[in-house]
């Protein structure tokens, strides 16, 4: 059985392709957060300007046994090549998954790409097979975050007085998109990515409003920020995602910006993102690294628990690796 590209123009291969990935991912993780279908779909069939994206199969007739994609950076981090691998339960441990990765090797080395990066995420005294894998490999690991899960709803975590909330879904309104830019900026350098050497995204208008378009037809997107009564400066804010139809909400950014921390912005942030969801969506994931300190603390205490830990590993592939 060969690696072959999926054929994104039809319908019926793409949901083939997500439903088998889905079921690999399942098999180990019953937690496990996957991109919305409507997002990835418009992924495979309308390209971003700021990556070249590819998925791979392995099949038996129409069955597909193993699925695998690469994501080539065409804005920042020209060296790195994301890749992803999963092999359905039941056909494990026949190479499968190593002919997948060296396809993707291949085409990240033919694309000029010295590092390949990955996720392996494991269940907490569960299977460890996505970790052995990317040892197999080469994989080093780079950086841990934990993904937390938590029962909807929470206890209210009121704002401090200094403060007023300004909410709004979707489309950020053009009074706050200068301030808005200046947090997503902020929040791109500060995240924690531990041993890994990466460069930030640098989000400009332009390429807001892409993004914008793009997660709107898929998701119900709601930020809710914090300002200073005081002087209007803004304290932070947090993002949320709600896949269209679904029963539960991914928890994205949180941000509070240095000089205003120690007034519980976030979980007030946090809180009023969370009070205005439908009532059937019953469960908000999120992920935070375990050095970061503060958010982990903050989401334990509002009710977050820890389902599975994941690991960003990156492998040196290249004309001089063997």
């Amino acid at each position: 059985m060969d690696v072959t590209d999926l054929d994104t123009s039809d319908p019926d291969a793409r949901r083939r392709w997500y439903d088998a990935q889905e079921r690999a991912i399942r098999a180990d993780r019953p937690h496990a957060l996957l991109e919305a279908y409507g997002a990835w779909e418009l992924q495979a069939t309308q390209p971003s300007e700021h990556a070249d994206r590819q998925w791979l199969e392995v099949r038996d007739g129409d069955e597909v046994l193993g699925t695998a994609s690469l994501e080539l950076p065409l804005s920042e981090n020209l060296d790195v090549a994301w890749v992803e691998v999963n092999v359905v339960a039941g056909h494990r441990r026949r190479g499968l998954g190593r002919a997948l990765w060296d396809e993707l090797a291949a085409r990240a080395t033919a694309a000029g790409r010295s590092r390949m990066g990955g996720e392996a995420t494991v269940v907490p005294d569960g299977p460890d097979a996505a970790r052995g894998f990317s040892a197999a490999v080469g994989a080093v690991e780079k950086h841990r975050e934990d993904h937390l899960l938590a029962d909807l709803p929470l206890p209210a975590a009121g704002v401090d007085p200094a403060y007023e909330v300004v909410a709004w879904r979707g489309r950020c309104p053009d009074e706050h998109r200068a301030a808005y830019l200046a947090m997503r900026n902020q929040m791109n350098a500060d995240v924690p990515v531990g041993d890994l050497d990466l460069e930030a995204a640098v989000l400009d208008d332009a390429r807001l409003a892409t993004s914008e378009e793009r997660l709107m037809r898929s998701y119900d997107v709601r930020v809710a920020a914090a300002r200073r009564r005081s002087d209007g400066a803004w304290g932070g804010y947090s993002l949320l995602f709600v896949p269209h139809g679904a029963d539960h909400a991914w928890q994205d950014d949180t941000l509070v910006m240095p000089e205003h921390r120690g007034h519980r912005l976030g979980a007030a942030l946090k809180s009023a993102s969370y009070a205005g969801l439908p009532a059937d969506v019953s469960l908000v994931h999120t992920w935070t690294a375990p050095s970061n300190t503060a958010m982990h603390r903050t989401n334990t205490a509002m009710g977050f628990r820890v389902v599975e830990h994941m690991y960003e590993v990156e492998a040196a592939v290249g004309p001089s690796i063997a």
